[in-house]
């Protein structure tokens, strides 16, 4: 049974009384605007882009198909997509991929989107840009964006990797926050134990 490490579970439940922002995320904060995407190519073989959303509140998760922890947590996600992001509706949620791996290809994605039945758009990030200008590190890594497109939560979806129950639900506490015009308790927290994104080196990354 995999769960959150002690520590990293003393982390999340400290933030529970903390919105300290910027504390995990080293490129934004919480306030700020969310980085835009374009044309980034989903499953469903139409290009997306973040100005494409119409919803109140949208939901980014960058993930993956080779991280067991992304992949326990892909029934959650679909789950709160299914509760929380009907069409139409007030909530989009959107699932990037930043990850060029071996099993992390488009055609991969897609096989893995139809097993899943995602009821989200899953996109690929080949560049890493949309990933690297969130500030992402691990999958699956959340962010939570308002109406305005400015980041309210950022950090993971819950205090418990699967199967064991989570206790607090911070994703969904900050998109109900968000769409009663309030403010989240918690702002930020550390990723879910995930695995690292797999960036490429960068000709400026030294």
């Amino acid at each position: 049974m995999r769960t959150i490490g002690v520590l990293g579970l003393c982390s999340l439940l400290a933030l529970a009384s903390s919105a300290d922002a910027g504390k995990f995320n080293k490129k934004l904060s919480v306030g700020d605007k969310a980085p835009a995407w374009e044309n980034l190519e989903g499953t469903d073989g139409r290009r997306h882009s973040l100005a494409d959303l119409k919803a109140d509140v949208v939901v980014v998760v960058f993930t993956c198909n080779t991280c067991p922890v992304a992949t326990d947590y892909e029934d959650r996600i679909v789950a709160f997509a299914n509760a929380h992001a009907k069409p139409g509706g007030k909530v989009a949620v959107v699932a990037i991929n930043p990850n060029t791996v071996k099993g992390d290809q488009l055609a991969d994605m897609k096989k893995r989107a139809e097993k899943k039945k995602f009821p989200f758009a899953y996109l690929h990030d080949p560049t890493q840009e949309t990933a690297r200008a969130y500030g992402a590190s691990f999958t699956p890594e959340f962010f939570v964006l308002d109406r305005d497109r400015k980041i309210v939560y950022m950090g993971a979806m819950d205090d418990k990797s699967p199967p064991t129950e989570p206790t607090a639900k911070y994703l969904e506490t900050a998109v109900k926050a968000t769409l009663g015009g309030k403010k989240a308790d918690v702002g930020e927290t550390s990723a879910a134990a995930g695995c690292k994104i797999r960036f490429n080196p960068k000709r400026d990354d030294g």
